[in-house]
């Protein structure tokens, strides 16, 4: 009881120490936008280890985070070859046909307005089929390797990357294509210097968004069947096992994945559209 207590003192002070700073006179500086999370994260895994300790929560039903510091560090070599085989191979590579894919449509659709009117509605159709139902058939087709996760992977990111694109294209006004068109200016010379620069924001939202669905398709994929590695394939085998230290391993991995992602593209995006409202300070 006494652990409970002190992880009650403990959440509160955070608490209050982190209103303090987040309303704060420098609440907009750089440190403290960076110290804010990092001292509510830090509370939310010093809480949580004292509760699993003080209330004596089961290893198979909750793990304390020092358990699962030491199961990431004992199964480093396990977990490095399921994070090749889950997110260099499957969501990776399907991430970059995917998106390139997509862009590539949003091209020819923003080009023919007969494409528009009868691939969206077939996008907003296949965007909303559950996972579940269509990894199981792409793994049939694909095979088991990473090959099928990839194809999963391109089903869940190509339409949020097209329906993004597409509307990004159709960002500029009237008058900027007219004056476009005033300079001599065709299709492709109005596209390259006047459409995707202006919808680059729109792009980047799509590519950010699919960097996400992109890790959960591979992972949700390898549930279905893959070879004996992959982050999936771990966390259902532990489960089966009850290791649920080396399930919160793998979804320490896959946080770590995910995130690197997402703040590698949105770096990318800061530097491309600097000159974006949303960019400015």
């Amino acid at each position: 009881m006494t652990l409970v207590i002190l992880a009650f003192v403990i959440w509160v002070a955070m608490w209050a120490l982190n209103t303090r700073l987040a309303n704060g006179p420098r609440a907009n500086s750089r440190p403290i936008q960076l110290l804010v999370p990092a001292i509510f994260g830090l509370t939310i895994l010093v809480v949580w280890e004292l509760l699993v300790h003080g209330l004596n929560v089961p290893l198979v039903i909750l793990p304390a985070p020092s358990h699962v510091v030491a199961t990431f560090f004992n199964e480093i070599p396990t977990l490095w070859l399921d994070f090749q085989q889950t997110f260099i191979k499957g969501a990776l590579s399907g991430y970059v046909i995917g998106c390139g894919a997509a862009f590539a449509t949003a091209i020819l659709v923003d080009r023919y307005d007969f494409l528009k009117r009868g691939l969206l509605p077939v996008g907003n159709f296949v965007a909303a089929l559950p996972i579940v139902g269509t990894a199981p058939i792409l793994v049939m087709w694909f095979g088991f390797d990473w090959q099928s996760k990839a194809a999963v992977v391109v089903v869940m990111v190509f339409f949020p990357m097209l329906v993004n694109t597409v509307a990004g294209l159709q960002e500029t006004t009237s008058m900027q294509r007219d004056l476009m068109r005033t300079y001599g200016a065709g299709y492709w010379p109005s596209l390259t210097k006047l459409r995707l620069p202006a919808a680059m924001p729109f792009i980047f939202n799509g590519l950010k968004i699919s960097t996400t669905l992109a890790l959960i398709g591979a992972i949700v994929a390898e549930f279905f069947g893959s070879p004996t590695m992959g982050m999936g394939f771990r966390i259902s085998t532990s489960v089966g096992q009850l290791a649920l230290d080396m399930v919160w391993a793998e979804i320490v991995v896959a946080a770590l994945a995910g995130s690197a992602f997402y703040g590698v593209v949105a770096m990318t995006e800061k530097t491309v559209t600097f000159w974006h409202p949303s960019q400015r300070k």
